[in-house]
C-alpha cells in the first residue's frame, strides 16, 4: 500500500524452509542435483531452504509435483506469506482476503490488478535509489506477496471488485514501456473478469472529496461495510457506521462522475495504441 508492502518475520519462511531441506534430504538429491532437474538456480533453493527469501506460489507448485507432495508446501507458502505481513497491514489483509463484495477508488493501479513486471516496478521505486543486493531480495519477495493476493481474484465464490481509477493512474507509466503495455493489456483482460467491473475518473471530472486517498470499501457475508483509507504515509481501518456512510456516499459520487466499464476500457484501450511501437 502506498499501496500495502509486507514486511518481515522469519517464523513462516523458516518452517517452510526446513519442510523443504527435509523433502530434498528424503529424497537422497544435493541442492545441484535438485537444480538441474527442476532449473531453479541453486543458490536461489539455498536462500528458500535457510528462510531467507519467500518464493511465489508457481515456484511451491513445481516443488510440489517434483516431491510428490500435493498441496502441502503451497498450504506451508500461504502460512508464511501471512506471517511475513507488516502488523500495521494485518487488518487491512484480513479484511481484502474475505471480503465478498470490495470497492475501490485508486490513485494508482491496484496490487490486485498489477503484472508482476509492473509490481517490481512500483516495488523497486518505492525501495529508494539506492539499489542493493538486500533490497533487491526485498523487492522479489514483495513482488511474489502481491501476486499472491491476486489469488482472491479467482477463487470460488470470488469477490465482487469494483474499481475506480483515477486517470492519474493511467498517466504515469514505468520507465519500461512494454512493461507498461502489459499492465494495459492486464487491465483490459480483468475488465473482462465477470466479477470484475471498472472505471476510469477523467481528469474532467474535476474535484472530488476523494482526490487526495486511496479508498477501500469491504463487504463480508454478513455485516455492515467497513472502510479502509490511505494516503501519504498512513493508512487506518473505519468500521464507525457514520464515517463508513460518509465514505459511501463520497465514493458513489465518484461512481457517478467516472467513465462507464465499457467507455472506461475504450480510454485504456486508447490508451494502449498510443503506446505501441
Amino acid at each position: 500500500m502506498g499501496e500495502v508492502v509486507d514486511g518481515e518475520r522469519e517464523s513462516g519462511r523458516a518452517g517452510l524452509g526446513q519442510t523443504l531441506k527435509s523433502l530434498r534430504e528424503k529424497s537422497g538429491k544435493s541442492l545441484g542435483q535438485l537444480a538441474d532437474e527442476t532449473g531453479y538456480d541453486k543458490s536461489y533453493l539455498s536462500r528458500l531452504e535457510s528462510g531467507q527469501r519467500l518464493s511465489k506460489a508457481a515456484v511451491m507448485e513445481d516443488l510440489d509435483a517434483y516431491y510428490g507432495t500435493g498441496d502441502q508446501l503451497v498450504r506451508l507458502w500461504r502460512d508464511a506469506r501471512k506471517d511475513v505481513i507488516k502488523d500495521k497491514y494485518k487488518g487491512f489483509m484480513e479484511l481484502e482476503a474475505a471480503a465478498r463484495v470490495m470497492w475501490m477508488f485508486q490513485l494508482r493501479v491496484p496490487g490486485l490488478l498489477q503484472t508482476e513486471d509492473y509490481a517490481r516496478a512500483v516495488l523497486s521505486g518505492l525501495s529508494g535509489a539506492q539499489a542493493t543486493v538486500g533490497n533487491g531480495e526485498e523487492v522479489e519477495e514483495q513482488v511474489a506477496l502481491r501476486m499472491g493476493r491476486q489469488e482472491l481474484l479467482h477463487r470460488d465464490p470470488a469477490p465482487s471488485v469494483r474499481v475506480i481509477l483515477d486517470e492519474g493512474a493511467l498517466r504515469r507509466p514505468p520507465a519500461d514501456a512494454e512493461v507498461w503495455r502489459g499492465q494495459l493489456s492486464h487491465l483490459l483482460e480483468a475488465a473482462n473478469l465477470p466479477n470484475i467491473a471498472l472505471q476510469v475518473l477523467p481528469f474532467t471530472a474535476g474535484v472530488h472529496d476523494l482526490m487526495d486517498s486511496h479508498l477501500w470499501l469491504f463487504w463480508q457475508r454478513t455485516g455492515d461495510a467497513v472502510a479502509y483509507v490511505e494516503g501519504n504515509g498512513f493508512g487506518e481501518v473505519i468500521d464507525d457506521p457514520d464515517k463508513v456512510l460518509s465514505f459511501r456516499l463520497s465514493y458513489d459520487l465518484v461512481r457517478d462522475a467516472a467513465l462507464t466499464p465499457s467507455e472506461s476500457t475504450a480510454f485504456v484501450k486508447r490508451l494502449l495504441e498510443e503506446c505501441r511501437p
